[in-house]
């Protein structure tokens, strides 16, 4: 029998290795930090920001954070509603002209039984999607199989804001 005899996926291992192992929120943790690839940090603004996520559903998956610390979304002001779906939006342009993708995936995942991965900081997710991106190995070997890395997608997006 032929075919894929190996995956290669080497991010994966630091998440498994690190990815669950920062103390504090890493939502809040980010905001401290300078913007750039080591974060993957793309944009600040009056009350939220856009972040790559490290660990992505799919290439392109951008999240929109509150910079305000907190999992209820009715306690969140209209003008940090109001930003984060301009956000969403300005992302999914983004996207659209880097990754040409077919459709789009948006949302907030409150709480742990809501799936929510850091249940204590709500975010906005923006996840690109493609006919065919899910297939058998996220259902079987619980694999994401992207065709570039977080920071190449990083430097793609960025450059496409910054012109």
């Amino acid at each position: 029998m032929s075919g894929l005899k190996h995956l290669f996926t080497p991010w994966r291992m630091k998440f498994i290795k690190e990815g669950k192992q920062t103390s504090g929120c890493v939502l809040c943790h980010l905001v401290t930090q300078q913007d750039g690839p080591e974060n993957l940090v793309l944009y600040r603004s009056t009350h939220t920001y856009v972040v790559m996520n490290k660990f992505p559903y799919n290439t392109g998956h951008i999240m929109v954070v509150p910079f305000v610390h907190g999992s209820d979304v009715t306690s969140l002001s209209p003008e940090v509603m109001q930003e984060m779906m301009l956000h969403a939006q300005k992302m999914m342009q983004v996207l659209t002209q880097t990754h040409q993708p077919e459709g789009f995936n948006m949302g907030v995942n409150v709480g742990r039984a809501g799936g929510a991965g850091i249940p204590d900081h709500l975010h906005f997710h923006v996840v690109p999607r493609w006919t065919g991106d899910t297939n058998f190995m996220p259902l079987f070997s619980q694999t994401r199989v992207l065709p570039e890395t977080v920071e190449q997608t990083y430097q793609r997006i960025k450059q496409a804001l910054s012109s």
